[in-house]
């Protein structure tokens, strides 16, 4: 099993990349983060201008060499300059060999199998190439969506954690939890 954060990832499918956030993606990344709409079954609130969103490009590299979070940016192989969502890796845990994912997506590209493909992407890699054991993802009861990327990807819902987190710009809200385990992972 290798560390997650010894190499920082670079997941390349036949349709997506998943690779490293630099400051030259600040335009395609406040286009993310300053839709209010991406924050309404996720945690945190818009960002309003785009400096918020290059000290956060910033944050990125830094919360990676802390070994915190990873941040991805997805974007879609035939214009690999424009990022159309951020996926995440975060809460490893090399004790019991876990981690969490999430993932978010200019709405401009739902619907097209975007995000089914990005939590694809991530599963494959950290099964495959670090050797996680359990991958999981937390998920508001009301995001249907993001509930069947997950089932698509043979996440199994274990339950819904009733006001057991407090989500930045939501509260105290209810969360229902997948996860997937190396040896039961179907592709």
């Amino acid at each position: 099993m290798k560390n997650l954060y010894d190499q920082f990832p670079h997941i390349i499918t036949a349709e997506i990349t998943l690779r490293k956030i630099t400051a030259s993606d600040v335009n395609s990344i406040f286009e993310i983060y300053s839709n209010e709409k991406l924050f309404l079954l996720s945690p945190g609130a818009a960002k309003k201008n785009k400096e918020a969103v290059a000290n956060m490009i910033g944050h990125f590299e830094r919360d990676f060499n802390k070994k915190k979070t990873i941040f991805l940016g997805i974007t879609l192989n035939d214009n690999p300059d424009f990022v159309v969502g951020v996926a995440e890796i975060f809460d490893y845990d090399p004790k019991v060999n876990m981690a969490t994912i999430g993932y978010r997506l200019n709405d401009k590209y739902w619907g097209k199998g975007i995000a089914t493909k990005t939590v694809k992407a991530m599963t494959d890699y950290l099964f495959n190439d670090i050797g996680i054991n359990r991958i999981q993802a937390f998920v508001m009861p009301e995001n249907i969506k993001s509930l069947e990327v997950l089932r698509r990807n043979h996440y199994i819902e274990e339950g819904t954690i009733r006001q057991g987190h407090n989500w930045t710009g939501k509260g105290i809200v209810d969360l229902t939890l997948f996860s997937v385990l190396k040896e039961e992972y179907r592709v």
